[in-house]
């Protein structure tokens, strides 16, 4: 194979990893215009157009999607087969991609990457932020990182932080207005924010538990999102009540802009878990991290 033919299918990859030309250019160390010559040169070599362009987007034609499909696999071969003896001569190199929520990308991925990039300063790691539980292969990751509990059996998971702990919290301000639920049956009386799944199904039933005895309440109130942010935000304006991991309320209630109510209630779940598919090969960046988190 001739290697500018590797490198237009590079271009095209890193296009619709990227979602634009500019991106995926400076990805790659082009300018956009030679990206662009690039992907003219595979379209008129393969007659076929594989991407559709306009000022405000750029998405792959079925054509496209196809041959994405079937070369990223070895593409990703190929790349692992150089990092592999690279990683020979102790220095490893190359991308770390991995698929995070929000939450997760602030409370777990960030506190770790500096130690990390001072152990391997030639590996640059690249998150993709969803809150959807994202196939990632499809979307080009090595991994991703999730709660336990949320993950397919078939991928292999490694521990990433201890069991977490469901907590709902609400403003001062809010609880000297509205009063403090001594029960979850309570809620019903309250203003709560309702979390909304991320794929579209149905709200969250908020889960409680103490002891033997077990509640799920559909609570009620102004705003219903899958962003974490904006609920915690909401709560901190003294919208009202909201249900959170404990590593997402922590910062608001340690700088006391929220109190948590109905502790003893608060179920445990197991803890986040970076996964990744055991029919994969597991490129050397992803391996540098797996040792890395083991360590810790």
């Amino acid at each position: 194979m001739d290697p500018r033919d590797i490198a237009e299918l590079q271009a095209l990859l890193a296009i619709l990893d990227e979602g634009n030309f500019a991106r995926a250019a400076s990805r790659i160390g082009v300018t956009p215009s030679a990206m662009s010559q690039t992907i003219r040169r595979l379209e008129d070599r393969l007659g076929q157009r594989l991407l559709n362009r306009t000022t405000r987007s750029t998405q792959a034609t079925e054509a496209g999607l196809q041959l994405a499909e079937q070369v990223r696999p070895a593409l990703a071969a190929i790349a692992t087969a150089q990092a592999e003896i690279a990683s020979r001569s102790g220095r490893v190199t190359g991308r770390l991609r991995i698929n995070v929520s929000r939450a997760v990308a602030v409370h777990v991925l960030a506190p770790l990457l500096p130690a990390f990039a001072a152990q391997h300063p030639g590996i640059e790691t690249v998150t993709m932020i969803s809150e959807h539980l994202d196939d990632i292969v499809a979307t080009g990751c090595d991994a991703g990182i999730r709660p336990g509990g949320a993950i397919e059996r078939d991928m292999v998971t490694v521990p990433m932080t201890p069991s977490l702990r469901w907590i709902a919290i609400a403003s001062p301000g809010y609880l000297s207005t509205a009063g403090v639920p001594q029960h979850p049956r309570d809620l019903v009386h309250h203003q709560c924010l309702n979390m909304s799944w991320p794929n579209g199904g149905p709200v969250y039933r908020w889960e409680f538990r103490r002891g033997k005895e077990q509640f799920t309440i559909a609570v009620r109130g102004p705003l219903c999102t899958d962003d974490a942010t904006m609920r915690l935000s909401s709560v901190e304006a003294g919208l009202g009540i909201g249900y959170f991991l404990d590593i997402e309320a922590r910062d608001l209630l340690q700088q006391g802009k929220a109190v948590a109510v109905l502790s003893d209630w608060c179920p445990r779940e197991p803890g986040f878990r970076l996964y990744f598919p055991g029919n994969r090969l597991v490129t050397p960046p992803l391996r540098a991290f797996l040792d890395f988190i083991r360590t810790k």
